[in-house]
């Protein structure tokens, strides 16, 4: 049997017995709530407020009156065109390649011909165990996938990172919501497991698939109100694995049923679902003053699904549509004064500086951000300053992803970097060059690295080093094999 009310009362006791304040260090008093929203494959230009005026969609009025409130970045960057890796940084604070997550994580034979690990090292660093060590209540209700997927099912539990409490779906262990798929045909709603379902670890939850992000949702909102009672301060990551394909929205949001339309009823389902905890936070007094959230998401959108605005490329690609992603920040005690509806178009940032920026708004010294490739913000996220990420942002494309979107030949860039206005892809040796001006050209449509050849020179040697300098992983091999065949 799939889904009945005990399994549902089962779940719903097990989380609460496992809610548990840390024991490590007492809360120190003023000290700010966090919520880190990471929306699975969702474009720079999906939600209504990031939306051009004449582009469709749904709005997304919740998280938009997050925006209207608080503090739009049109520059922020995440890791990687894809979703372990991208997911790794934000919880490390440093590249991913370090831990050898370069792709998504997948079954072990797959994992092992691209050079991918089966899971994030433990032994990593993690803002959620740095939060957790200085009293914070911490924890993950979403989309994990740095692993237990597939047929991985003994990769460390999520709690194994420095959370009190997880839930999860059929890319992680431990308590899980699984989804049921609605064919649209008449037909009963069918498992989409992945084998997850089989490999144990944690009790497990079936779910229509349109209400999965309305069930992290739920559990969110018990562990905070738990952690409030207590007067504890939180950390909770919510990371639905909405908007991610296959679209399944609630029937009355299916549009005329195709990929698009579907694509944005989930959209629109997700934010109401959301919306629910947005409000319980703006509502709630012990919350309202004292709680920073922050949405964005962890690359570009499917092809034919989402939207990158006026940004070229897609999901795994370097080119701005596959690395750039819309970031908001609310929290009306923690933001500098005055930051409401404002915009930051000018600081370029990305996700591995949020690790040591949270640590640093949480007034926590910590180990972590000595590690870290990324750079403590905290001025920039509160509003208070426009400033940058000193020096280059680098990233290296997934091993497996030379050929995606809609490229017709094996031409896809391995390497990019961005560095102030200017932003270069090349292959890994160099060659093939690309230099954009983004302050002028947003959309990288014009190459000017012909008329700028010092500083293709400059970025082409530091993207070529830092590649060197990271542990290798298998993509140039998997990139002559293709070569190869095609012969």
């Amino acid at each position: 049997m799939l889904s009945s009310p005990a399994i549902r009362c089962s779940l719903l006791i097990l989380a609460a017995s496992t809610l548990c304040p840390s024991a490590l260090a007492e809360a120190a008093p003023g000290r700010p709530n966090l919520l880190l929203v990471f929306i699975d494959d969702m474009g720079w230009g999906d939600l209504s407020c990031f939306r051009e005026d004449s582009a469709p969609g749904p709005t997304t009025e919740h998280i938009d009156r997050l925006a209207a409130e608080g503090l739009r970045f049109t520059q922020f960057y995440v890791n990687s065109p894809i979703c372990s890796p991208s997911r790794c940084a934000i919880t490390t604070g440093q590249y991913p390649q370090r831990w050898r997550i370069t792709s998504y994580l997948d079954n072990r034979r797959a994992n092992k011909r691209r050079g991918v690990a089966d899971w994030l090292d433990p032994e990593a660093p993690t803002l959620a165990r740095e939060l957790q060590r200085s009293g914070y209540a911490t924890g993950h209700f979403g989309k994990w996938h740095l692993g237990g997927q597939r047929d991985v099912g003994d990769a460390p539990l999520i709690t194994r990172y420095g959370y009190d409490q997880s839930l999860t779906n059929f890319e992680g262990l431990g308590p899980r919501v699984l989804p049921l798929c609605d064919a649209h045909d008449g037909r009963a709603p069918h498992p989409h497991a992945l084998g997850s379902d089989k490999l144990g670890r944690g009790p497990i939850e079936w779910r229509d698939r349109a209400y999965v992000t309305q069930a992290f949702t739920e559990s969110a909102i018990r562990f905070i109100q738990a952690a409030a009672h207590r007067g504890q301060p939180f950390y909770v990551n919510l990371w639905p694995d909405d908007v991610h394909s296959p679209f399944f929205p609630p029937a009355d949001l299916r549009g005329d049923g195709g990929k698009r339309a579907r694509y944005h009823g989930v959209l629109d389902a997700m934010d109401q679902q959301l919306g629910e905890l947005f409000t319980l936070i703006r509502d709630d007094p012990r919350l309202r003053d004292n709680t920073l959230i922050l949405v964005c998401s962890d690359n570009g959108p499917e092809p034919g699904a989402g939207s990158a605005g006026p940004l070229r490329g897609v999901k795994a690609t370097l080119y701005e549509g596959g690395v750039r992603s819309p970031l908001i920040a609310w929290g009306p005690g923690v933001l500098a004064d005055g930051v409401r509806d404002a915009v930051n178009d000018n600081s370029v940032l990305a996700a591995f500086d949020l690790p040591p920026t949270l640590l640093a708004i949480a007034g926590i010294e910590s180990p972590l951000v000595d590690r870290a490739d990324g750079q403590p913000l905290p001025d920039v996220i509160r509003g208070a300053s426009r400033a940058s990420h000193q020096g280059p942002i680098f990233f290296r494309r997934p091993p497996d992803r030379n050929r995606f979107g809609g490229v017709p030949d094996a031409n896809l860039p391995d390497l990019a970097v961005r560095d102030g206005r200017w932003k270069l892809l090349c292959e890994y040796d160099g060659a093939d060059a690309q230099l954009y001006d983004l302050g002028q050209d947003p959309g990288e449509t014009t190459n000017v690295a012909g008329e700028h050849s010092a500083v293709t020179q400059r970025l082409t040697r530091a993207a070529v080093d830092w590649h060197a300098a990271m542990p290798p992983d298998r993509g140039p091999e998997l990139q002559a094999r293709a070569a190869q065949r095609a012969q």
